[in-house]
Formats: structure tokens, C-alpha cells, sequence
């Protein structure tokens, strides 16, 4: 049963923020076609639930042409345009994962989704981390986020995964708009 309501909410609240974000993502259409060359969306393979891998929808912040792989996650990375830093800042570059969310490949409240290469390298528990969709948020975007080591992380995330719950995934919605109105933990990833 709660799986069923955690699925409705994340489509109401996808077709919500859809709906606000329009008007927005049009002016950031606009917007990134004149700060740099290149196509709107970055798209990247991740992997979900259960290992499934997906396609992930973000607006392109760097230019073309980067290493998106590279371990810089600062605000002097020179991969990032203009605008890719305020997309970043403000976290509108991940918004079109609302659409992530309408499809089914992620929820509104999980763990990030986590690329090929970081599966590969998973210890026996890290695998805990797939037994739910990702997320847009999470108790590691709302404990810290990239100001975090990898490893804690990933121990976050785990933890999520084996404890969650309605009201957890309520907790989290409320704590990150504060995280998001303070910018808490997007650079100084460790």
C-alpha cells in the first residue's frame, strides 16, 4: 500500500512542478541556447531500482565537449558555462528530472541515482542503495550533501533505502526547500 501511495504522490507532485516549471524551463531554453553551443538537455545513463539503467534528463550545464566524469565539483570548475553555474547553484539543471519522475524511473524522495561506473564499484551493502527508485531528494541531500565523503554518502543513501517510509519521504520534501533556499552543500564535494 504504500508503495502504491508513494507512486501517486510522485505523480501528482511530478505533474505539479511540470506544470509551475514550464514557463521557466522555457526562458532557460532560451537562455542556454545563447550562453553556449550544444543541445539543451545532458543526458546520462544511471541506474535505478533494482539495477535497471535509465536515461536522465538534466539541462546541459557544461560546455560540450567536457569530461562530466571528472571528480571537479567546484564553483571554479572551468567545465561549467555561465549559466551552468546559477543552473547548478540553484539546482534548475536537475529539474527536467520531474520528468524522470513522471515516467517511473525515479521518485520524488530516494537516494541519487547512481552512474554505471560507481555500481561496478559497489561493496556487498552498497547494493542496497538500488532496492528503490532514486530521487530528485534525499536523506543525503538533506544531511549534507556533496560536502559529504563518498562513503558517507553511500551510507546515507543505504540507510534511506532500508528504512523508508511516507512520513520519512515527508521530512525530507520539508527540509530540502530549506536546503535549497540556503544552498547548503552543492560545491565542496569531498
Amino acid at each position: 500500500m504504500r508503495s502504491f501511495v508513494k507512486r501517486l504522490v510522485d505523480i501528482l507532485i511530478s505533474l505539479l512542478g511540470i506544470t509551475t516549471f514550464l514557463p521557466i524551463w522555457l526562458a532557460l531554453i532560451i537562455l542556454i541556447k545563447l550562453d553556449s553551443k550544444g543541445p539543451l538537455l545532458y543526458l546520462h545513463k544511471r541506474i535505478g531500482i533494482n539495477g535497471k539503467e535509465f536515461t536522465c534528463l538534466k539541462f546541459r550545464s557544461m560546455y560540450v565537449g567536457s569530461d562530466p566524469n571528472s571528480l571537479v565539483q567546484d564553483s571554479k570548475d572551468t567545465r561549467v558555462t555561465g549559466l551552468g553555474n546559477f543552473l547548478r547553484k540553484t539546482s534548475l539543471d536537475e529539474t527536467p528530472q520531474l520528468l524522470n519522475v513522471l515516467f517511473g524511473d525515479m521518485s520524488i524522495v530516494g537516494p541519487r541515482p547512481a552512474l554505471p561506473s560507481q555500481v561496478e564499484k559497489f561493496s556487498k551493502g552498497d547494493f542496497d542503495k538500488l532496492l528503490v527508485k532514486p530521487g530528485l531528494t534525499g536523506w543525503t541531500q538533506v544531511n549534507g550533501r556533496n560536502s559529504l565523503s563518498y562513503e558517507k554518502r553511500m551510507e546515507l543513501d543505504c540507510w534511506y533505502a532500508n528504512n523508508w517510509g511516507l512520513f520519512l519521504d515527508f521530512k525530507i520534501l520539508v527540509r530540502t526547500l530549506f536546503v535549497l533556499l540556503k544552498q547548503d552543500g552543492i560545491y565542496d564535494a569531498k
